[in-house]
């Protein structure tokens, strides 16, 4: 089985992108685990601070590994958006195979900091865990919104001259900017247009794979362009927790009189399975 490692490099040669999608019930998992396997690609199972307080860290990363071996899939699983060395240390001490530490909240020099002390300390438990920094603020909550998130504009977009010092200081392998993207999904609009101008100066500039979070409700297009330009890796939430949503709301519909919580499941497994499937097609050009 290839590392996540080589995964990213083998993505980047066929310029294609890996799917990240975060789950914090076995319903998402099942239906991100039922995608990959019919279109035999890799994924990546995410867990922010808030899903893995839910699901349990050490209990993710045991079915992760667990599915991975019944079934001999390329499935991995990162630590999403560690806002402290505490809890990304976690992560690192429960062998996840990738961690990002965001300090995109501080200041540049503060983030540089911390996101050094995280790389050191990964790399003192194995090298081969994956570390990720981020550099920009795109907001923080994987929802539907009213309007863009409080200190998102466009001045605000990561530029490559700090994306370059960010990654030359920390010594992370992947890097997360601001190009466009936000968490979670505007209700009464689109989400903005990506600036892929910006991406391929940031990941000529960086050096290091870059990874698309807020990936919800990004165009077709701009994904495919994204990707052209150096994104490896891409976050998928928002759209995910409203497939879940959607199945269970049409499955107690249908059967109000059903209290198997398994068999009211089934919808909502289906639907998270569609979804996942359609940003796979994009991601890998299928």
């Amino acid at each position: 089985m290839k590392s996540l490692r080589e995964c990213i490099q083998e993505a980047e040669e066929k310029k294609v992108a890996i799917g990240h999608f975060n789950i914090s019930n076995i319903e998402t998992l099942w239906g991100i685990v039922a995608a990959a396997r019919e279109l035999n690609v890799p994924v990546i199972i995410g867990l922010s601070e808030g899903e893995g307080n839910f699901f349990g860290l050490p209990q993710a990363k045991a079915m992760v590994q667990s599915i991975k071996d019944e079934f001999n899939i390329p499935i991995y699983i990162n630590a999403d958006h560690s806002y402290s060395f505490d809890r990304f240390k976690e992560a690192i001490d429960t062998r996840y195979d990738a961690a990002i530490f965001d300090g995109a909240k501080l200041s540049i020099g503060e983030n540089i900091e911390e996101t050094k002390k995280c790389v050191a300390y990964a790399r003192s438990v194995d090298p081969e865990i994956i570390v990720e920094g981020e550099l920009g603020y795109i907001g923080t909550s994987s929802k539907i919104l009213d309007s863009m998130p409080e200190g998102v504009s466009p001045d605000n977009m990561t530029n490559p001259e700090d994306a370059a010092r960010f990654v030359k200081e920390t010594g992370v392998d992947l890097f997360a900017p601001s190009v466009g993207n936000i968490h979670g999904m505007l209700k009464n609009a689109p989400n903005p247009r990506l600036d892929i101008v910006r991406v391929k100066a940031i990941r000529e500039a960086s050096g290091v794979p870059l990874v698309l979070h807020g990936g919800s409700g990004i165009s077709k297009a701009d994904f495919r362009a994204a990707i052209e330009a150096g994104v490896a890796i891409v976050h998928i939430n928002t759209e995910i927790r409203i497939a879940w949503k959607e199945g269970f709301k049409h499955s107690f519909a249908k059967h109000e009189n059903e209290i198997a919580p398994y068999k009211l499941a089934v919808p909502a497994v289906e639907e998270v399975k569609m979804v996942v499937i359609e940003k796979l097609k994009i991601f890998n050009n299928l």
